[in-house]
């Protein structure tokens, strides 16, 4: 997750949080589930430093859910089926990542033949531009081929529990 400036060098960490502590929506076939951030009323114990959203969206079929517009950057990631963006024209399946009009009103609809698994994610846009190489993401170039380098000499601190060294992925 791109952080705000400020917050750009702090010091890694990690937190688990138990399923029962994962706030969830159950109405009219929509199964809602906020991993991290806040929407439609709930908070997740996840600690964030920016506004954002990250959530499940399970449709069962023909059901619907409308996508709040308290973020201003949205998107739905399908997962699974297909689902129609009421709003926002068009039929989506899986693998595709639909980037959501600004404050428009969208409502997402499972089609009646079969269900579908989404996830949204969202936020407050930074002022500045963000770089990302890998699971580098900084509003600097030179902090991302910095951050290349330490990874590939292998200077960055162990993760608790894990024992081998993965290469960073490099694309084509």
């Amino acid at each position: 997750v791109a952080l705000p400036t400020r917050f750009e060098e702090i010091d890694a960490s990690f937190a688990h949080h138990a399923a029962s502590d994962v706030p969830r929506l159950y109405a009219d076939g929509v199964e809602f589930t906020l991993i991290a951030g806040a929407s439609d009323g709930l908070a997740a114990p996840v600690k964030t430093l920016s506004d954002l959203v990250y959530a499940e969206i399970v449709l069962t079929s023909g059901a619907r859910y409308q996508v709040r517009s308290e973020h201003v950057e949205r998107a739905v990631y399908v997962v699974t089926g297909e689902v129609e963006i009421v709003g926002q024209a068009g039929i989506f399946g899986e693998g595709e990542l639909i980037v959501l009009k600004p404050g428009a009103e969208i409502i997402l609809r499972a089609p009646a033949y079969h269900a579908a698994r989404m996830m949204l994610l969202g936020g407050e846009p930074f002022p500045e531009p963000r770089y990302m190489d890998w699971n580098f993401v900084s509003s600097s170039p030179e902090r991302i081929e910095q951050a290349k380098q330490d990874w590939s000499q292998q200077r960055f601190p162990a993760i608790p529990g894990e024992d081998d060294f993965m290469p960073r992925s490099v694309l084509p």
